[in-house]
Formats: C-alpha cells, structure tokens, sequence
C-alpha cells in the first residue's frame, strides 16, 4: 500500500505556480497510525502525536489567516476503498497560496510538522476553490 504523507516537490510547485487571487480551501482526509513512528524511537500514540502537531502548528495557521471552516467525523465509506478510513475529516481554508507556502516555510511550523510526519499513516490533501453552489449534482462549477 502507497502512503501518502508529505507533498513531492514537483506538485508543491505547481500548487506554487497556481497562485490565483482570493482563498483557498484544502479538504484534508488523515489516517493515523496506532504508534507514532518518530525518527528518535520516542514514544506517543498517533493521536497524541497529531495533537502535539495541531498545539504547536495552529499559532502559525492562526497567524496567517487561516482558519477550519468545516470538520467532520467519518462514519462509513459508501462508496470506494472499505479497507480505508480516516480519523480526521476537515477543510482548512487559507487566505492565498502564499499564505498556505509561508506556513509550509515558517520555523515553528517546520518543527510542528515532524509530529505530524510521525503520527500519519496515509492521508489525502485536496486543494479546492470556491464556487457557486448550484441546485443539483449536475450542476459543474465553471
């Protein structure tokens, strides 16, 4: 099974590259592992060791504008993969792109994030914009 964990530089770029005016908001799916993998054998279940991520990370998310406009708890995968699940369902919206890379640059956070590498067993990173809602499923955003 392929984890996915940390962005490839060459996506991280192009999410760069595409850096539209107005706000962004990222659909975040996260699985957890049941023990922390930390580089230094310390010990801390998955959970705790996102909690240490979001307690360290959000003065930062905070401080540049960003802001959970949505959370959710899984409860049944209805259609795809039964074998997958997440433990945390949220969009975090973010004033830019480049508000989103100064979090990704910034000191605090680049600390923050080693519990999050260590916490994580797979998850899904989905950056959206806004759109008009329309009345029905077949109405596609332009």
């Amino acid at each position: 099974m392929t984890s996915y964990i940390d962005p490839t530089k060459e996506i991280f770029a192009a999410f760069r590259e595409n850096d539209r005016k107005g706000p962004i908001e990222m659909l975040n799916l996260v699985q957890l592992r049941a023990q922390a993998k930390y580089p230094d054998g310390r010990k801390a279940t998955g959970a705790e060791a996102y909690a240490a991520y979001g307690r360290e990370s959000t003065p930062v998310f905070e401080r540049l504008g960003g802001k959970i406009i949505w959370q959710g708890k899984f409860e049944l995968m209805l259609i795809g993969p039964q074998s997958e699940r997440w433990d945390h369902c949220f969009i975090a919206q973010y004033p830019s792109v480049s508000a989103f890379v100064e979090m990704i640059r910034d000191p605090v956070y680049r600390e923050a994030v080693k519990h999050r590498q260590a916490a994580v067993e797979d998850s899904r990173l989905i950056r959206c914009a806004q759109a008009k809602v329309g009345k029905g499923f077949g109405e596609l955003p332009a």
